[in-house]
């Protein structure tokens, strides 16, 4: 329907918003989209924005980075420790898990932290418009006798399709959620600096519904308790991804989309493919994974003393945070193991300066998209020989 296909392109809306303002230079050697369109032509002018998106790295440069790597992973995290970070993962700093309990957010607070981690999202979020103009076909059981007033309430209409349903909706409703057409899972939710910003779009979009998960129970608890929070069209839920015995709060084959950002990365390596694995469980035929996380050879990896690297490529920071950095043919092998095909897999190189300090630092992130296939049809000449 109309109005899902205009849920993504208002999430894109609220993207180029933040950078309308911005002068971008555009180049025919590199593309423009969908990460970003600012390109560093003069050397000379790198001062001039913060961030110079598509850099190409000389081979002294990707030298400099391994070498830089290769010694601070000379020396590793006694086993002893690495045991204790592993029981002891923590998805939040501390210092952060202590705030979530005992700080209230206002609004406006978190609609200026959401700014940088949601424009990272939404631009993926793109690709939900394709698979809705494949796959609705303009009903919205959810939408079905209710409308929604300036409070995002629910209530009965006098559509005759809406009279008398309240047992009806009670007796079918097996899971939060179970009458909406679309549906979205953020693992890995924190303060919820994407969830509200999408949940402005979701309101208004009769058919959609939100899942939000995270590790830390504060974290939750905030965004629960958020005034923008509504379990109308959204369930905030803990949860461990690593717990393969830990039920999530619908059934596998229900999602749209699974929003995957800057979460895998916390993961102990010899963990993530069975992370992967359930997640992939979870989509419906069809339905689309975004993943977003740190690339090889990222300053953050870069700036890693001596002593805190646990394994190859993955490392442990100072609050007790664990950290592993990708490169895109390890979120292939990954994804693809799960049963998931590549949409989208790119590596994202940008610079980042500190204008005042004059300080340029090599940021690295995986971008991708991995969707499931959908399934054969059953009089399938194919599926019939088998």
């Amino acid at each position: 329907s109309l109005n899902k296909m205009n849920f993504i392109t208002r999430l894109s809306v609220l993207h180029l918003r933040k950078g309308k303002m911005q002068q971008r230079h555009q180049s025919s050697r590199r593309p423009a989209a969908p990460l970003g369109s600012r390109i560093l032509t003069d050397p000379a002018k790198v001062f001039e924005h913060n961030m110079w998106d598509h850099m190409q790295w000389s081979q002294e440069e990707e030298e400099s980075a391994k070498q830089k790597a290769a010694e601070n992973s000379l020396v590793k995290v006694q086993w002893e420790e690495q045991d204790k970070y592993e029981r002891e993962a923590k998805i939040l700093p501390e210092k952060k898990r202590k705030e979530l309990k005992t700080k209230e957010i206002s609004s406006e607070e978190t609609k200026r932290n959401s700014i940088s981690s949601f424009s990272q999202k939404n631009e993926m979020l793109e690709e939900g418009e394709k698979y809705w103009k494949k796959n609705d076909k303009g009903d919205s059981t959810y939408a079905e006798g209710y409308i929604y007033d300036k409070n995002h309430t629910k209530s009965f209409t006098d559509n005759p399709q809406g009279q008398n349903c309240g047992e009806e909706v009670g007796r079918l409703e097996s899971f939060r959620g179970s009458n909406a057409t679309y549906r979205i899972l953020e693992v890995g939710c924190g303060a919820g600096n994407s969830v509200f910003p999408i949940l402005k779009v979701l309101c208004s979009t009769p058919g959609t519904f939100l899942y939000c998960c995270d590790f830390a129970s504060g974290a939750v608890e905030l965004v629960k308790s958020h005034s923008s929070y509504n379990s109308a069209w959204c369930s905030a839920f803990v949860h461990d991804v690593c717990d393969d015995a830990l039920p999530y709060p619908f059934p596998d084959e229900t999602l749209d989309v699974i929003l995957l950002v800057f979460v895998l990365s916390t993961i102990h390596p010899d963990r993530m493919q069975g992370v992967v694995n359930r997640l992939a469980k979870l989509l419906k035929p069809g339905g689309m994974l975004l993943f977003r996380d740190y690339g090889r050879y990222d300053t953050a990896q870069l700036r890693f003393k001596k002593g805190h690297c646990l394994s190859e490529n993955f490392y442990v920071r100072g609050d007790g945070t664990r950290v592993y950095f990708f490169t895109k043919d390890e979120v292939w092998n990954l994804f693809s193991l799960a049963g998931l095909t590549e949409v989208q897999n790119l590596v994202d190189r940008r610079l980042q300066v500190n204008r005042k300090k004059k300080v340029k630092m090599q940021r690295v992130w995986i971008q991708s998209k991995f969707q499931k296939p959908l399934m054969l049809p059953l009089n399938n000449p194919e599926e019939t020989t088998k």
